[in-house]
Protein backbone atom coordinates (compact mmCIF):
# COMPACT_ATOMS: atom_id res chain seq x y z
CA UNK A 1 0.00 0.00 0.00
CA UNK A 2 1.22 4.17 -0.76
CA UNK A 3 2.15 5.75 2.10
CA UNK A 4 0.80 9.10 3.21
CA UNK A 5 2.17 11.91 1.59
CA UNK A 6 2.22 15.47 2.46
CA UNK A 7 2.64 17.65 -0.40
CA UNK A 8 3.95 20.90 1.00
CA UNK A 9 6.49 19.16 3.11
CA UNK A 10 10.36 19.65 2.35
CA UNK A 11 11.40 16.49 3.72
CA UNK A 12 11.94 13.32 1.56
CA UNK A 13 10.19 10.25 2.36
CA UNK A 14 11.32 6.79 1.07
CA UNK A 15 9.42 6.94 -2.11
CA UNK A 16 10.80 10.42 -3.06
CA UNK A 17 14.29 9.08 -2.50
CA UNK A 18 14.14 5.72 -4.38
CA UNK A 19 12.64 7.89 -7.46
CA UNK A 20 15.70 9.85 -6.68
CA UNK A 21 18.04 7.40 -7.19
CA UNK A 22 16.28 6.08 -10.41
CA UNK A 23 16.42 8.93 -11.78
CA UNK A 24 20.04 9.19 -11.04
CA UNK A 25 20.65 6.27 -12.90
CA UNK A 26 18.68 7.07 -15.68
CA UNK A 27 17.10 10.69 -15.51
CA UNK A 28 14.70 10.20 -18.79
CA UNK A 29 13.98 7.22 -17.16
CA UNK A 30 9.61 6.46 -18.27
CA UNK A 31 7.78 6.72 -15.24
CA UNK A 32 5.64 3.20 -16.56
CA UNK A 33 9.32 1.72 -16.04
CA UNK A 34 10.01 3.71 -12.79
CA UNK A 35 6.68 2.22 -11.82
CA UNK A 36 7.20 -1.34 -12.05
CA UNK A 37 10.85 -1.40 -11.23
CA UNK A 38 9.15 0.49 -7.49
CA UNK A 39 6.26 -2.17 -7.36
CA UNK A 40 4.39 1.65 -7.55
CA UNK A 41 1.93 2.45 -10.35
CA UNK A 42 2.92 4.94 -13.43
CA UNK A 43 0.89 7.80 -12.22
CA UNK A 44 2.30 7.76 -8.52
CA UNK A 45 5.78 7.59 -9.96
CA UNK A 46 4.71 10.41 -12.67
CA UNK A 47 2.89 12.28 -9.26
CA UNK A 48 5.72 12.08 -7.06
CA UNK A 49 8.40 13.56 -9.45
CA UNK A 50 6.16 16.33 -10.96
CA UNK A 51 5.80 17.58 -7.07
CA UNK A 52 9.83 16.93 -6.58
CA UNK A 53 10.02 19.48 -9.43
CA UNK A 54 7.28 21.44 -8.30
CA UNK A 55 8.53 22.20 -4.89
CA UNK A 56 11.92 22.89 -6.01
CA UNK A 57 13.70 19.56 -4.69
CA UNK A 58 15.64 18.42 -7.73
CA UNK A 59 15.67 19.66 -11.51
CA UNK A 60 16.98 17.46 -14.02
CA UNK A 61 19.26 19.18 -16.66
CA UNK A 62 20.99 17.24 -20.31
CA UNK A 63 24.91 18.69 -19.86
CA UNK A 64 28.10 18.35 -22.26
CA UNK A 65 30.69 16.99 -21.47
CA UNK A 66 33.79 18.70 -22.84
CA UNK A 67 35.92 15.89 -23.04
CA UNK A 68 34.91 14.11 -25.69
CA UNK A 69 34.62 17.36 -27.77
CA UNK A 70 38.15 18.28 -27.22
CA UNK A 71 37.70 20.28 -24.40
CA UNK A 72 38.17 20.09 -20.76
CA UNK A 73 36.91 21.54 -17.69
CA UNK A 74 38.04 24.19 -15.65
CA UNK A 75 37.68 24.90 -11.73
CA UNK A 76 38.04 28.65 -11.63
CA UNK A 77 38.91 30.71 -8.42
CA UNK A 78 37.99 34.82 -8.90
CA UNK A 79 38.77 36.75 -5.99
CA UNK A 80 36.74 40.08 -6.22
CA UNK A 81 36.31 43.33 -3.94
CA UNK A 82 34.34 42.20 -0.95
CA UNK A 83 31.37 44.43 -1.43
CA UNK A 84 30.71 43.30 -5.10
CA UNK A 85 31.08 39.52 -4.91
CA UNK A 86 28.07 39.02 -4.45
CA UNK A 87 26.95 41.03 -7.64
CA UNK A 88 29.53 38.94 -9.17
CA UNK A 89 28.53 35.88 -8.39
CA UNK A 90 25.07 36.71 -9.62
CA UNK A 91 26.28 37.89 -12.99
CA UNK A 92 28.84 34.53 -13.20
CA UNK A 93 25.90 32.30 -12.55
CA UNK A 94 23.91 33.74 -15.72
CA UNK A 95 26.92 32.67 -18.17
CA UNK A 96 25.85 28.88 -19.78
CA UNK A 97 29.33 28.05 -19.68
CA UNK A 98 29.94 28.15 -15.95
CA UNK A 99 27.82 25.63 -13.57
CA UNK A 100 28.27 25.92 -9.88
CA UNK A 101 28.88 29.32 -8.69
CA UNK A 102 29.45 29.79 -5.26
CA UNK A 103 30.48 32.31 -3.18
CA UNK A 104 32.99 31.00 -0.49
CA UNK A 105 32.62 31.88 3.56
CA UNK A 106 35.25 34.07 3.09
CA UNK A 107 33.05 36.93 1.47
CA UNK A 108 35.05 37.95 -1.48
CA UNK A 109 36.02 34.79 -3.18
CA UNK A 110 33.54 33.37 -6.13
CA UNK A 111 34.29 29.60 -7.24
CA UNK A 112 32.80 28.09 -10.53
CA UNK A 113 33.51 25.43 -12.79
CA UNK A 114 33.66 25.62 -16.63
CA UNK A 115 32.74 23.78 -19.52
CA UNK A 116 33.50 25.80 -22.78
CA UNK A 117 32.69 23.20 -25.89
CA UNK A 118 35.18 25.16 -27.88
CA UNK A 119 38.56 26.30 -27.65
CA UNK A 120 37.36 29.94 -28.90
CA UNK A 121 34.90 30.07 -26.26
CA UNK A 122 37.20 28.62 -23.87
CA UNK A 123 39.65 32.17 -24.85
CA UNK A 124 37.09 34.51 -24.72
CA UNK A 125 35.91 33.16 -21.21
CA UNK A 126 39.23 32.68 -19.41
CA UNK A 127 41.12 35.00 -20.98
CA UNK A 128 38.69 37.81 -21.57
CA UNK A 129 35.12 38.04 -20.43
CA UNK A 130 36.26 37.11 -16.85
CA UNK A 131 39.70 38.97 -16.16
CA UNK A 132 38.06 42.26 -17.70
CA UNK A 133 35.56 42.28 -15.29
CA UNK A 134 36.33 45.39 -13.13
CA UNK A 135 35.60 44.05 -9.68
CA UNK A 136 37.85 41.10 -10.55
CA UNK A 137 41.17 41.17 -8.32
CA UNK A 138 42.44 37.60 -9.11
CA UNK A 139 41.96 34.89 -10.63
CA UNK A 140 43.32 31.20 -9.97
CA UNK A 141 42.32 28.38 -13.09
CA UNK A 142 42.73 25.04 -12.58
CA UNK A 143 42.21 21.86 -15.33
CA UNK A 144 40.37 18.87 -13.90
CA UNK A 145 42.57 16.21 -15.36
CA UNK A 146 41.01 13.34 -14.02
CA UNK A 147 37.47 13.23 -12.57
CA UNK A 148 36.97 10.39 -10.02
CA UNK A 149 33.51 8.28 -10.54
CA UNK A 150 31.57 8.04 -7.55
CA UNK A 151 30.88 4.60 -6.00
CA UNK A 152 27.04 5.40 -5.78
CA UNK A 153 26.04 9.00 -7.11
CA UNK A 154 25.36 11.29 -4.48
CA UNK A 155 23.20 11.35 -2.65
CA UNK A 156 23.70 7.77 -2.63
CA UNK A 157 19.94 6.52 -1.64
CA UNK A 158 20.21 3.41 -3.62
CA UNK A 159 20.89 1.76 -0.31
CA UNK A 160 17.16 2.36 -0.10
CA UNK A 161 16.44 -0.04 -3.06
CA UNK A 162 16.52 -3.84 -3.45
CA UNK A 163 19.33 -5.82 -5.49
CA UNK A 164 16.49 -6.90 -7.97
CA UNK A 165 15.77 -2.52 -8.39
CA UNK A 166 19.04 -1.81 -8.52
CA UNK A 167 20.19 -4.62 -11.41
CA UNK A 168 17.15 -3.64 -13.34
CA UNK A 169 17.88 0.54 -12.76
CA UNK A 170 21.39 -0.71 -14.58
CA UNK A 171 24.59 1.33 -13.69
CA UNK A 172 24.73 5.02 -14.53
CA UNK A 173 26.90 5.50 -17.68
CA UNK A 174 30.38 5.99 -16.91
CA UNK A 175 31.69 9.34 -18.31
CA UNK A 176 35.02 9.70 -16.52
CA UNK A 177 37.52 8.61 -18.04
CA UNK A 178 40.98 10.33 -17.89
CA UNK A 179 41.30 11.21 -21.61
CA UNK A 180 38.62 11.07 -24.89
CA UNK A 181 37.92 9.31 -27.57
CA UNK A 182 40.38 9.23 -30.26
CA UNK A 183 38.88 11.71 -32.61
CA UNK A 184 36.23 14.78 -31.21
CA UNK A 185 32.74 13.97 -31.51
CA UNK A 186 31.19 17.00 -34.04
CA UNK A 187 27.72 19.07 -33.08
CA UNK A 188 26.03 19.99 -35.48
CA UNK A 189 23.74 22.87 -35.01
CA UNK A 190 20.59 20.69 -34.65
CA UNK A 191 23.09 18.97 -31.71
CA UNK A 192 22.96 22.24 -30.09
CA UNK A 193 19.43 23.00 -30.51
CA UNK A 194 18.90 19.64 -28.98
CA UNK A 195 21.68 20.21 -25.78
CA UNK A 196 20.26 23.37 -25.07
CA UNK A 197 16.44 22.43 -24.64
CA UNK A 198 17.86 19.01 -22.35
CA UNK A 199 20.18 21.97 -20.61
CA UNK A 200 16.50 23.85 -19.49
CA UNK A 201 14.66 20.06 -19.00
CA UNK A 202 16.21 16.96 -19.13
CA UNK A 203 12.82 15.35 -19.46
CA UNK A 204 11.65 17.59 -22.48
CA UNK A 205 9.81 15.13 -24.87
CA UNK A 206 11.00 14.23 -27.97
CA UNK A 207 7.93 15.86 -29.50
CA UNK A 208 9.34 18.89 -28.27
CA UNK A 209 12.99 18.87 -29.25
CA UNK A 210 11.52 17.32 -32.50
CA UNK A 211 9.56 20.72 -32.95
CA UNK A 212 12.33 22.92 -32.55
CA UNK A 213 15.09 20.62 -34.88
CA UNK A 214 13.09 19.92 -37.74
CA UNK A 215 14.06 16.24 -36.69
CA UNK A 216 11.51 13.08 -36.94
CA UNK A 217 10.98 12.12 -33.58
CA UNK A 218 12.72 9.02 -34.54
CA UNK A 219 16.17 10.89 -34.76
CA UNK A 220 15.34 12.66 -32.13
CA UNK A 221 15.70 9.43 -29.55
CA UNK A 222 18.50 7.72 -32.10
CA UNK A 223 21.16 11.12 -31.78
CA UNK A 224 20.32 11.80 -28.01
CA UNK A 225 21.33 8.07 -27.59
CA UNK A 226 24.59 8.56 -29.80
CA UNK A 227 25.50 11.42 -27.90
CA UNK A 228 25.09 9.79 -24.79
CA UNK A 229 26.89 6.70 -25.63
CA UNK A 230 29.82 8.83 -26.96
CA UNK A 231 29.88 10.13 -23.74
CA UNK A 232 28.88 13.79 -24.69
CA UNK A 233 25.45 14.26 -22.91
CA UNK A 234 24.87 13.08 -19.52
CA UNK A 235 21.87 13.96 -17.60
CA UNK A 236 21.99 15.45 -14.19
CA UNK A 237 20.33 16.39 -11.17
CA UNK A 238 20.29 19.33 -9.30
CA UNK A 239 19.08 19.24 -5.72
CA UNK A 240 17.39 21.81 -2.98
CA UNK A 241 20.43 20.55 -0.16
CA UNK A 242 19.38 22.74 2.44
CA UNK A 243 15.90 21.21 2.11
CA UNK A 244 16.96 17.51 1.69
CA UNK A 245 19.23 18.36 5.56
CA UNK A 246 22.82 19.48 3.95
CA UNK A 247 23.74 22.54 5.20
CA UNK A 248 27.05 22.56 5.15
CA UNK A 249 28.70 22.12 1.69
CA UNK A 250 32.48 22.74 1.49
CA UNK A 251 35.25 22.98 -1.57
CA UNK A 252 38.32 20.96 -0.34
CA UNK A 253 41.93 21.19 -2.19
CA UNK A 254 44.41 18.92 -1.50
CA UNK A 255 47.72 18.00 -2.00
CA UNK A 256 48.31 14.05 -2.09
CA UNK A 257 51.83 12.75 -2.75
CA UNK A 258 51.73 12.06 -6.48
CA UNK A 259 52.37 8.17 -6.03
CA UNK A 260 49.39 8.37 -3.76
CA UNK A 261 47.18 10.39 -6.63
CA UNK A 262 44.80 7.36 -8.19
CA UNK A 263 44.90 5.18 -4.83
CA UNK A 264 43.73 8.49 -2.71
CA UNK A 265 41.11 9.39 -5.00
CA UNK A 266 39.48 6.08 -5.72
CA UNK A 267 39.33 5.84 -1.45
CA UNK A 268 37.80 9.67 -1.29
CA UNK A 269 34.96 8.76 -3.97
CA UNK A 270 33.51 6.03 -1.56
CA UNK A 271 32.89 8.60 0.91
CA UNK A 272 28.95 9.32 1.44
CA UNK A 273 29.81 12.94 1.47
CA UNK A 274 31.61 13.15 -1.69
CA UNK A 275 29.97 14.98 -4.36
CA UNK A 276 32.08 15.62 -6.93
CA UNK A 277 36.00 14.80 -6.89
CA UNK A 278 39.05 15.55 -9.72
CA UNK A 279 42.48 15.41 -9.51
CA UNK A 280 43.41 18.99 -10.62
CA UNK A 281 46.30 21.22 -11.72
CA UNK A 282 47.88 23.97 -9.72
CA UNK A 283 49.25 23.99 -6.32
CA UNK A 284 46.69 21.81 -5.12
CA UNK A 285 46.18 18.11 -7.24
CA UNK A 286 43.23 16.80 -5.47
CA UNK A 287 39.70 18.95 -5.21
CA UNK A 288 36.54 17.54 -4.00
CA UNK A 289 33.01 19.22 -3.48
CA UNK A 290 31.35 17.21 -0.16
CA UNK A 291 28.08 17.81 1.32
CA UNK A 292 27.80 17.49 4.94
CA UNK A 293 24.89 17.93 7.86
CA UNK A 294 26.65 20.63 9.81
CA UNK A 295 29.73 22.34 10.84
CA UNK A 296 30.70 19.37 12.62
CA UNK A 297 30.38 16.82 10.21
CA UNK A 298 32.56 18.81 7.96
CA UNK A 299 34.88 18.77 10.90
CA UNK A 300 34.87 15.16 11.50
CA UNK A 301 34.57 14.14 7.68
CA UNK A 302 38.18 16.57 7.49
CA UNK A 303 40.22 15.15 10.93
CA UNK A 304 38.88 11.63 10.62
CA UNK A 305 38.38 10.37 7.69
CA UNK A 306 40.46 12.25 5.07
CA UNK A 307 43.22 12.58 8.11
CA UNK A 308 43.56 8.58 8.29
CA UNK A 309 44.68 8.55 4.99
CA UNK A 310 48.08 8.08 3.70
CA UNK A 311 49.48 10.24 1.55
CA UNK A 312 47.82 13.62 2.00
CA UNK A 313 49.84 16.37 2.95
CA UNK A 314 48.03 19.60 3.30
CA UNK A 315 44.02 19.96 2.98
CA UNK A 316 42.36 23.87 2.23
CA UNK A 317 38.55 23.49 3.42
CA UNK A 318 36.50 26.71 1.54
CA UNK A 319 32.61 26.26 2.93
CA UNK A 320 30.25 27.37 0.48
CA UNK A 321 28.49 30.64 2.11
CA UNK A 322 25.80 30.66 -0.68
CA UNK A 323 25.31 28.68 -3.95
CA UNK A 324 23.90 30.55 -7.04
CA UNK A 325 23.97 28.23 -9.71
CA UNK A 326 24.80 24.28 -9.28
CA UNK A 327 24.69 22.32 -12.37
CA UNK A 328 22.59 24.04 -14.70
CA UNK A 329 19.95 26.26 -12.80
CA UNK A 330 19.80 28.97 -10.73
CA UNK A 331 19.28 28.65 -7.41
CA UNK A 332 15.96 30.43 -5.44
CA UNK A 333 17.92 30.95 -2.12
CA UNK A 334 18.68 27.30 -1.71
CA UNK A 335 16.31 25.75 -4.07
CA UNK A 336 16.72 24.87 -7.80
CA UNK A 337 14.80 28.52 -9.44
CA UNK A 338 11.64 27.53 -11.78
CA UNK A 339 13.22 28.79 -14.95
CA UNK A 340 16.87 27.58 -15.54
CA UNK A 341 19.60 30.08 -16.68
CA UNK A 342 20.19 28.65 -20.18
Amino acid sequence: MESEYVEDSDMLDVLDKQIVHALTADARIPFARLGAILDISEQTAARRYRSLRRRGMIHVSGQVNSVPLGHTKWLLRIRSTPSRAPVLAETLARVPDLSWVSLLSTGYEVFCTGRPRSAERRDELLLRLIPRVSDVLELSVHESMRQFPLADEWPRYGRLLSARQLSELGPRPSLWEPSGPESPVTLSREDGIMLTILGRDGRAPYAQISAATGWSATRVARRMSELVESGVLYFDLDFAMGAMGYNARALLWMRVRPGDLEKVGLTIAAYSEVAFLSAISGPANLFASVACRDTAHLYRFVTERLGSLEGIGDVEVTPALRTYKQSQTLLDVHRPAVVPSL
